[in-house]
């Protein structure tokens, strides 16, 4: 049965066109997903990321139990309301699932997943956490709201209480803080954003979510669906779980090294596995543009000087103007590459990622 979130109504009123995506009934585009791809560029775009999981882990072990169960360390979150992206591995050091944990108090720690891992991620959660005596409370009670671009975080802070304005407009990348808007809601205001925009992630009681999105339409913020998160996350170098990594794939083969902390006496599960990889893994993710017209698409064959891959994510790029794609292949300089297109082997270029930063396109794209 196809599940929907609080703010399905509104999107349906908006205009939206709704798809299945991992069994959510979600907004694609409110009629033009160009346009909205742009609007979070230069202005301000929100998203319905109701769909994703908040989870509470409470307990006095908690962070113990984080330094086995993420790749990660927790150790850097010192102070209320830091973030840490992450990656939970399974025994073989594939990748679970991609996670967001935020450190509200010794005893208590919020975790964000994906929707489409939810049942997996909270069966794999709950059980390592039994020998930790930590409590696994999923919180389907909230709604979440992203908020992305230039202009975004002023539109957020415009919508809160007086007393909270200030604290909020402080928050660093990858911190979080509670808060109230003027209309007495109470929110929970993370900088943490997935498209290469500054912007706030907003946590929000359910029954409260439809008022808070009708608030900062009001305000200006337009509404915009999976199809412009999807080419903005690429192009900000961001992957994607089940299409650019899963449980057959370690981090250092999702270009996630940088999230991998081998601290010594840890011994986070994978970690034996992975290790090695630290030095060179098998396999590498690779970023590419294509000059040619044409669309990159997942799945289709990449020919290197070391052997066949395939690309990951692949799309239009709005900001660039051409086809990019991040695509997997085998460890080494790959030398000239090729991509099948319907027969067609078709030339790219190899190019460093992030594609864009900043609304900017980088430097040799």
């Amino acid at each position: 049965m196809t599940q929907k979130t609080i703010l399905n109504d509104s999107h349906r009123a908006m205009g939206a066109k709704m798809v299945d995506f991992g069994g959510w009934d979600m907004p694609i585009h409110y009629g033009s997903q160009i346009e909205e791809h742009h609007q979070v560029r230069r202005d301000a775009g929100m998203f319905d990321v109701s769909h994703m999981t908040v989870v509470d882990l409470r307990g006095a072990r908690t962070r113990e139990f984080l330094r086995q169960l993420v790749a990660n360390s927790v150790d850097k979150l010192q102070k209320p309301g830091k973030a840490l992206y992450t990656a939970m591995l399974n025994a073989q050091g594939g990748v679970i699932d991609d996670l967001i944990i935020y450190f509200m108090s010794e005893d208590w720690f919020r975790l964000v997943v994906n929707a489409a891992t939810r049942d997996k991620d909270i069966a794999w959660i709950s059980a390592q956490a039994k020998a930790f005596d930590v409590e696994v409370k999923e919180r389907p009670e909230f709604g979440m709201v992203a908020v992305q671009g230039p202009n975004a975080r002023a539109r957020v802070i415009d919508l809160l209480r007086e007393e909270d304005r200030a604290p909020v407009s402080k928050l660093v990348r990858f911190s979080a803080r509670e808060a109230k808007t003027s209309d007495g809601i109470d929110v929970f205001v993370a900088r943490t954003g997935y498209t290469g925009e500054d912007g706030f992630e907003i946590i929000v009681p359910e029954d409260r979510t439809v008022a808070f999105w009708n608030a900062l339409h009001a305000a200006g913020v337009a509404p915009a669906g999976l199809g412009a998160r999807d080419t903005l996350r690429l192009e900000a170098g961001m992957n994607l779980y089940g299409q650019d990594m899963d449980d057959s794939v370690s981090p250092y083969e999702a270009a996630l090294g940088w999230t991998v902390v081998l601290d010594e006496g840890r011994d986070f599960t994978g970690r034996a596995v992975i290790e090695p990889q630290a030095s060179g893994a098998p396999r590498q993710m690779i970023g590419l543009v294509m000059d040619e017209k044409g669309v990159l698409r997942h799945g289709q064959r990449v020919l290197t000087a070391n052997g066949d891959g395939e690309i990951l994510s692949g799309t239009f790029s709005p900001t660039i103007g051409k086809a990019i794609a991040f695509a997997r292949v085998p460890a080494g300089e790959p030398g000239n590459v090729r991509v099948d297109i319907r027969g067609k082997e078709v030339p790219v270029r190899v190019v460093r990622f992030p594609f864009v930063r900043d609304g900017k396109i980088q430097d040799g794209i």
